[in-house]
């Protein structure tokens, strides 16, 4: 038995975890790891589907979010079917291995809206990028620390120090001051983007409150998003044509392009299991800042990997004092404050 456990991989327990980031409480290791973890693989992610996009100039990011998902349940599948996780924190040992009854229904049921807000936060992600510029969508993407904060405080009543305030203030500062050259207003463009910041606010806090409620764990809650978001989508991608446009795709069976789509679903699904346990053990608002400082990287990388950036001193400033805000918040969370 005790081999047997010791197996299973590293999962959330929601229920130990509540309260974990109550009144400024410090950081543990396990969550430490969890951020870190997020950021290295969201970077990743962010290359593969680069590669996918621009170096294979596949054009069907909604299918290639389906096939993330799909193989995300597949792995899911396979790792439970092996007994290696489990998708609550107190599994009977008799659990049926049939996927459709892996979760109850009624457990299904509970986390509807969590799933909802997932597949909502993505579509609506998709449109913000088309609807503005690049540079003013980093800078309004960044406001999502706030929209964060404020859902936090009213589905959870998660409070934060004046310190975690004022390192969120000097994010948002950043943010501003790094798009400040590129200052055009676009109503719809602007509304869309704010739209997928609530979206995105919504999603992170419901994983703490449906996670707690519905007595999953990390991989249970990821397999209740599979199994309900991924018939959705891909009735979208039908819909759409995109996957009947895909059969076209000339590098379809390239094995460059397989790996590269391989790699991707790796990251996606390592992604979306250190979005929950990192959502989970710290907070949704410790979640929105690792994606800004993951944004950070992401863009140091592509400049030494890919060059070709002009330089714009309000954007280094802008750039530094994300950075800045971003490391007092994790250096105020580490020390509880």
């Amino acid at each position: 038995m005790d081999s047997e456990t010791n197996k299973k991989l590293p999962v959330t327990d929601p229920l130990k975890s509540e309260g974990k980031e109550k009144n400024g409480s410090a950081m543990t290791k396990q969550g430490a790891y969890a951020a870190i973890s997020y950021m290295a693989s969201a970077v990743l992610l962010v290359m593969f589907n680069k590669a996918a996009l621009s170096s294979y100039s596949f054009p069907y990011a909604n299918v290639i979010t389906l096939f993330q998902m799909l193989c995300s349940c597949l792995f899911l599948y396979v790792l439970k079917f092996w007994k290696i996780i489990s998708f609550t924190t107190s599994e009977p040992q008799n659990m049926s291995n049939n996927p459709a009854r892996l979760v109850s229904f009624k457990t299904l049921l509970h986390s509807l809206p969590l799933a909802l807000s997932y597949l909502l936060y993505m579509l609506i992600t998709m449109e913000s990028v088309r609807a503005i510029n690049v540079p003013m969508y980093t800078t309004l993407r960044r406001t999502t620390v706030a929209f964060t904060m404020i859902v936090e405080y009213l589905l959870t009543g998660q409070k934060h120090s004046l310190r975690v305030v004022g390192s969120v203030g000097i994010i948002i500062l950043g943010a501003f001051v790094a798009g400040a050259r590129d200052l055009s207003f676009d109503a719809y463009g602007y509304a869309v983007v704010f739209v997928a910041n609530i979206c995105t606010a919504v999603y992170l806090a419901s994983i703490a409150r449906i996670g707690k409620s519905s007595g999953l764990n990390s991989f249970g809650l990821m397999w209740c998003n599979g199994i309900i978001c991924g018939p959705i989508l891909l009735f979208w991608t039908s819909i759409r044509g995109d996957l009947e446009a895909m059969r076209n795709f000339p590098f379809l069976f390239s094995p460059g392009f397989q790996v590269v789509m391989l790699l991707s679903c790796i990251m996606a699904f390592l992604i979306n299991y250190f979005v929950f346990m990192n959502t989970t053990l710290n907070s949704a608002l410790t979640q929105t800042i690792c994606g800004n400082l993951k944004d950070l990287f992401t863009i140091g990388f592509g400049w030494i990997l890919f060059g070709g950036l002009p330089f714009d001193l309000m954007n280094v400033v802008g750039q530094s004092l994300g950075f800045f805000g971003s490391c007092l918040y994790a250096y105020c969370k580490l020390k509880g404050q």
